[in-house]
Order: structure tokens, then C-alpha cells, then sequence
């Protein structure tokens, strides 16, 4: 079974995750299938992208979400977006949603929390 679930990667205190698909049984930070997005909660507010293309297309393959990946997900939308998706609106018009929400989103990613 294929889950989408955070990979950590960052240096020691400093962490960020990527998006990952990867099988149930693999280890948190081992073999995965594919890079599905990024997210560092270091920056204020945290830094979310995601290809909302490619998780939608696992999603629609039974992949499971983990509880993470899901709250990242509702905090960016992307499980409303893809609610719309399944009831058959157009992908094109639900990107392009998407991209305008991650520019008002992650307005200075450079910005730290210390």
C-alpha cells in the first residue's frame, strides 16, 4: 500500500520534510516513489509546495495519507481542491487556483522563527 507521508531531511535542530509517496513498510527517511512537494515549518509562516497534479493522480490510486500529510494538506487546500477534482471540475482552472494560493501563502520564505 502506498502512503504519502513527510521525509525529513535538514541538519540536526533544523528540520524540513519533503512530501513523499512511499510504500506503507519503507522506513520514515528510506526508499520512497516519488517527491510530491516541501515543507519547512522554520519559516514564518511555514513554507508549504506541493504538485498538487501528481497528488491528486496517487490519491485517485488508493494511496493513504498519513495524519502529517493530511494537515499540511487542509492547511494549503489541496483536499478541498481535490473534493472538486473527484465531483469532475476541470484540473487546469483547480492549478491554477492552486499556484495563486501558494504565492499569497509563501510570501517570504526567508523569514525565520528563532
Amino acid at each position: 500500500m502506498v502512503r504519502i507521508r513527510l521525509r525529513r531531511v535538514g541538519r540536526k535542530g533544523q528540520p524540513s520534510y519533503r512530501i513523499v509517496a512511499a510504500d506503507k513498510e519503507a522506513p520514515r527517511d528510506g526508499k520512497f516513489l516519488e517527491i510530491l512537494g516541501f515543507y519547512n515549518p522554520r519559516t514564518e509562516p511555514a513554507t508549504i509546495k506541493v504538485k498538487e497534479d501528481r497528488v491528486y493522480d496517487w490519491l485517485s490510486k488508493g494511496a493513504q495519507l498519513s495524519e502529517a500529510a493530511e494537515q499540511i494538506f487542509r492547511t494549503a487546500g489541496v483536499l478541498e481542491r481535490y473534493e472538486r477534482f473527484k465531483q469532475g471540475e476541470d484540473l487546469e482552472v483547480l492549478l491554477a487556483e492552486a499556484a495563486k494560493a501558494e504565492a499569497e501563502r509563501n510570501v517570504s520564505p526567508k523569514t525565520r522563527r528563532d
